[in-house]
């Protein structure tokens, strides 16, 4: 990913702006799997809010200051007690 040009979209519309677009990519990638869940075949339009909502959380990471080490780490983290919970739950059949 770029970082001189999602720094240059934080410098240029501010951060403030930027969480509010966070928040609102965040929201329309939301309503496209409402849209996949009654059944619309929308695999292109839930692409494009993906990729939107990468970018965001890409700024995110810059305005927040998150390294990619932090975040593999929790990420890592988080991944091994999911599947923990799993193997519980497979321990139950």
């Amino acid at each position: 990913m770029d970082k001189e040009v999602l720094d240059k979209a934080i410098c240029i519309y501010g951060i403030d702006k930027q969480l509010d677009m966070a928040i609102e990519e965040m929201s329309e990638l939301m309503k496209e799997i409402c849209k996949k869940k009654r059944g619309k075949d929308n695999r292109v339009e839930i692409i494009e809010e993906i990729a939107d909502v990468y970018i965001m959380l890409e700024q995110l990471k810059i305005i927040c200051n998150i390294t990619q080490k932090e975040l593999d780490d929790i990420t890592e983290i988080k991944i091994k007690r999911l599947n923990e919970r799993l193997e519980n739950i497979n321990d139950g059949f």
